[in-house]
């Protein structure tokens, strides 16, 4: 059976709660399933307890952006467990910073003629941390956009009007943090750090790996076969673990289905081993 090491509920920026996750995954008879929102471990308590109702095996997990100017770096934390540890304890600054941004967000889309308020904004997240799709999903239901997609590529994505930086971790600051907490730091979707050649990829692969990064995802949910093919070339020649996942988010990306993301390939059961044993 099949696996996801790369999700995110309602805690984050998904639509599904994790009981709501898990119960799709053991719909769709996944193997294991890894829950990671962005910054924070708030559901994994939740979706544990369903795990052990449905008989699935549940990961913990956080998926973290990085200090990086090029494009977009993301690091998947796996088996990072709730409670107190080095990485866990800065992730309450993280959500801080967070917050700051989100006002800051608002501000400039009311300068840009987009009516919401930071009220509205928390109001759709529920009792998640508040993201930018939250904030796409609004500006749909006041028609200012036609859909998700179109709010971050008009307004919300890095390098657009109503973009705001936050502070973030460094990339060895966050692989060093994750490993003395007990995860499994894996460099999450690499097609999204803004690279221009296989040179400068295998650069920053040889800077991530002495840094001690453990894997890198070969198996994301948008890669077709020759996109997989190439990273797990990759990552045999820098001695990193292939992991994967679709990045479901539910409704805020309608085209990624849970266990298969947009292209309709499962991730491989076989890799989950080796990244398991990976721990220190």
């Amino acid at each position: 059976m099949p696996i996801d090491l790369h999700t995110h509920s309602t805690c984050s920026d998904g639509s599904l709660t994790p009981t709501e996750l898990v119960e799709l995954a053991a719909t769709i008879r996944l193997e294991a399933l890894a829950l990671t929102d962005h910054d924070t471990l708030d559901g994994i308590a939740e979706a544990r307890e369903a795990a052990e109702r449905t008989g699935i095996e549940l990961i913990a997990g956080v998926e973290i952006s990085l200090d990086w100017d090029r494009g977009g770096m993301h690091l998947l934390v796996l088996w990072l467990e709730p409670g107190p540890g080095p990485l866990q304890d800065r992730l309450s600054e993280l959500q801080d910073a967070r917050n700051g941004r989100n006002a800051r967000i608002v501000d400039r889309l009311n300068e840009l003629g987009v009516e919401v308020t930071l009220d509205e904004i928390v109001e759709e997240a529920g009792e998640g941390s508040v993201g930018r799709p939250h904030f796409a999903a609004v500006m749909v239901r006041k028609g200012y956009v036609p859909d998700i997609k179109t709010a971050f590529d008009e307004y919300l994505a890095n390098g657009r009007p109503a973009y705001m930086p936050r502070y973030r971790l460094g990339p060895e600051e966050a692989i060093d943090l994750a490993l003395r907490s007990g995860g499994v730091p894996i460099l999450a979707h690499a097609h999204t750090l803004g690279l221009d050649n296989r040179q400068e990829v295998e650069d920053m692969l040889d800077r991530l790996k002495r840094a001690g990064l453990v894997g890198i995802e070969c198996h994301y949910g948008s890669y077709g076969p020759d996109e997989r093919a190439g990273y797990l070339g990759l990552a045999e020649r820098f001695g990193l673990l292939p992991s994967g996942g679709s990045d479901f988010h539910g409704t805020y990306k309608t085209d990624v289905a849970l266990g298969t993301g947009s292209v309709g390939l499962p991730v491989p059961a076989s890799i989950l081993a080796p990244l398991r044993a990976s721990r220190t």
